[in-house]
């Protein structure tokens, strides 16, 4: 398997496996961002192993969605987070929702990281960082703690994966010492 495999192995069943294997039983899911259609391919078949309803939106047409009609929300692409995303993502999820969305790694840019989780961390309950290859993601929630709460019935009965694994999740929001001290009164844990 080669390297770039790895990495969209990783970055597709990551992005997808770690919030709908935090959100028990997730009905309906929006996916925000542009996709090219091989990679809208591979992550719709990693989605179909959940069974849930998929939408797909451009970031730009949030607004269009009503509110607390969703009970995940994947965003795809990197983008510059606001307080009025957050806003408008925190309305249109149901009352125990959560997102994951691409941010920076503490190691490139740790000033954006704090950032992301700081305006997450003001709308949410819950608001974390995980890392995967050379990714860093944030999941923000309602109600759903990422390890605490994992669907081991879920997670553990998924078929035909390259990356993902319930250990895995559990050891992608584990950073160094320094990183957590780094990122307290940040990250809501």
């Amino acid at each position: 398997m080669s390297k770039s495999n790895i990495s969209e192995y990783a970055f597709n069943e990551m992005l997808s496996h770690v919030p709908l294997c935090t959100y028990p039983r997730a009905e309906n899911i929006l996916i925000l961002g542009t996709c090219e259609k091989d990679f809208k391919e591979d992550f719709k078949n990693e989605l179909q192993k959940h069974k849930a309803k998929v939408s797909y939106k451009n970031i730009d047409k949030l607004s269009e969605c009503k509110e607390k009609s969703f009970d995940v929300i994947i965003v795809t692409q990197k983008f510059e987070l606001s307080k009025e995303f957050i806003d408008q993502a925190y309305k249109i999820l149901n009352a125990d929702g959560l997102i994951t969305f691409l941010s920076t790694s503490y190691f490139d840019d740790i000033e954006k990281l704090k950032n992301d989780l700081l305006l997450s961390g003001e709308a949410f309950w819950i608001a974390m960082p995980f890392s995967f290859g050379h990714t860093t993601a944030v999941l923000a929630s309602k109600k759903y703690h990422p390890t605490a709460d994992i669907v081991l019935q879920t997670s553990d009965l998924l078929q035909d994966l390259k990356y993902y694994n319930s250990e895995l999740q559990l050891a992608s929001f584990v950073h160094p010492s320094f990183v957590n001290k780094e990122l307290l009164g940040f990250a809501k844990r």
